[in-house]
Formats: C-alpha cells, sequence, structure tokens
C-alpha cells in the first residue's frame, strides 16, 4: 500500500527545469509505454545520460526523439569513471543514471554512485517506474509482505549452495533472476536446497509473449526442460513455511523409512522433500544415516 499522498505541484512537464543532481531514472522492462512522463522529462533535461550500454540507451532515446551525450557505466569500468562524474555533478550537471531495463541499482552497480554522490552532499532524486522484481512478485500469487531479492545466484555449485543455505530458513518470498538458459539447472538447484515449494517462473514481462508458469520447483524444472523458456526470466519462490519447520523429526524419520524400503537414499530423499517442504540436500544426507543403521 502506497502511503505517501501525491504532490500535485510536482514538475512532470517535458519543458519543466530540473535542479542539478544524479537522477535515478527507471526505464521499460519491455514495453515502450511504461515509460513515466517524468522520466521522459528527466532525460530530455539532463545534461548526460549515465548508462550500462549505450547502444541499448542508444535505441531508447531514439524512440523517444532525444539525442543526448551517453556515457558508459558498469562493472568493469565503475571506479574509472565514477570521479569525473562525480566532478560533473559538482559543477552542477543534471545526470541521468539508467539501467539497460528497469529500475537502477538492482542489479547494477549505481549504489557506489549513489553513496559517493551523497557523501558529497549532491542531491540524488529517484524517478520510479518499471521493474521486473515487483512486476514478478506482485503477478505470481506468492505473499508480498515480505521478500527477498536475490538476484543472480552464483553460477559455481559451492558458492550457489552456500547462497541457498543461507535463503533457505528464511519465512520470506524469494525473487531470483535467471537466464532462460540456465533456468532448469537453476530451478534443480532450488528444489535440491529448498525443497518441493510453490514457485513461479516469469518470463518476457511486459512483451508480446509475457508468461507465468506455476507449480513446485522440480515441476517447473522439468517444464523448463520439456519447453526452454525464451527471453529474460524471473523465478519466484515461496519462503520457508512455519509448518515446514516445526515438523517433528520422528516423523521425518519414519518416512524416510518407509521410502527407503523401496528405493534407495537419493529417491526416498526426494519424495519425502515433496511431502513434507524440507530441503533435499538434508533428508538425503539423514537417509545415508538412516540406511548405514
Amino acid at each position: 500500500m502506497n502511503r505517501t499522498e501525491p504532490d500535485v505541484e510536482t514538475r512532470t512537464t517535458a519543458t519543466a527545469a530540473f535542479d542539478p543532481g544524479l537522477y535515478l531514472v527507471a526505464t521499460p522492462i519491455g514495453n515502450l509505454a511504461d515509460l513515466s512522463p517524468r522520466a521522459r522529462a528527466v532525460l530530455a533535461a539532463a545534461d548526460r545520460v549515465v548508462c550500462e550500454d549505450t547502444r541499448v540507451t542508444g535505441r531508447l532515446l531514439a524512440h523517444l526523439g532525444l539525442d543526448k551525450p551517453l556515457v558508459a557505466y558498469h562493472e568493469h569500468n565503475a571506479a574509472e569513471r565514477r570521479p569525473a562524474l562525480l566532478a560533473q555533478l559538482a559543477d552542477g550537471a543534471v545526470l541521468a543514471l539508467v539501467s539497460d531495463a528497469g529500475t537502477p541499482l538492482v542489479s547494477d552497480p549505481g549504489y557506489k554512485l549513489v553513496r559517493a554522490a551523497r557523501d558529497a552532499g549532491i542531491a540524488v532524486h529517484p524517478i520510479p517506474g518499471p521493474s521486473a522484481v515487483l512486476a514478478a512478485l506482485t503477478a505470481s500469487g506468492l505473499p508480498t509482505d515480505r521478500f527477498v531479492f536475490q538476484g543472480f545466484l552464483p553460477p559455481k555449485p559451492s558458492a550457489r549452495a552456500r547462497v541457498l543455505a543461507e535463503l533457505a530458513p528464511l519465512r520470506a518470498t524469494l525473487v531470483v533472476f535467471e537466464s532462460a538458459g540456465r533456468a532448469a539447472a537453476t530451478l534443480d538447484a532450488l528444489a535440491e536446497a529448498l525443497g518441493a515449494r510453490e514457485a513461479v517462473l516469469a518470463r518476457e514481462l511486459t512483451k508480446r509473449f509475457e508468461a507465468f508458469r506455476h507449480g513446485s520447483l522440480g515441476e517447473l524444472a522439468e517444464s523448463c526442460r520439456r519447453e526452454p523458456p525464451k527471453g529474460e526470466v524471473v523465478l519466484v519462490v515461496a519462503g520457508a513455511a512455519e509448518t515446514a519447520a516445526a515438523l517433528d523429526d520422528d516423523a521425518i524419520d519414519a518416512a524416510l523409512v518407509d521410502a527407503l524400503a523401496g528405493h534407495g537414499p537419493s529417491e526416498a530423499a526426494r519424495l519425502v522433500a515433496r511431502r513434507c517442504g524440507r530441503p533435499r540436500r538434508a533428508l538425503y544426507a539423514r537417509a545415508l544415516e538412516l540406511k548405514g543403521r
């Protein structure tokens, strides 16, 4: 719920003047009609537009009929470019910071520029708008009162397992970015670490072929193998269930013993994880112990 009353005196026209400072401008994640009039006004007034990829932002500005100097600012050159940008801001420039799509600073290095600007006493203004995180979360049907944005998981299995172990006990909806080609593998890793949780795969948000797939993590992984998704993917995963955290260990052991009567430890862990929602990795370790007895 938005508890902030709108300011009817805020300048929103394309002809408005803007005070010097750094403006964080949200850009469309797919549908160009989602760009707000205020965002366009800032881009029109900016002395320079600071962006991840000048080609991507150049196409957006061309669509808007704007011709602005572009400055590439990304994880590979941020430390080098930051002093010059701060000097321009100190001299009274109006700089618009954008990402390739969506709200800047979400999964990009812009926060260091914002922090440095604030430390230097330079005004920073958010120009809110499209966000893939919030678009996927709000349309998922999963709880929105508490959520954790993870971004992209580490590609290395050991680092990914550590991050997932930290996330597993959180009773908050989890939002993860992933490439379409890695969606199935990431869903497998999530299922192994988090158990049979409800999840949603959102793809091509706000675009013509926008789609949502619903199911458990394991079911979505199988769906991605049968029909690989295309375009950008956002995964929304239910948080740890209070009932799952409170399950009796003796009941879990009994379920594993029953499953081990007809299956190996790996399959037994998978079956019990699907029923109780506990992480498959932990159940597999416990199944090995019980089988060893």
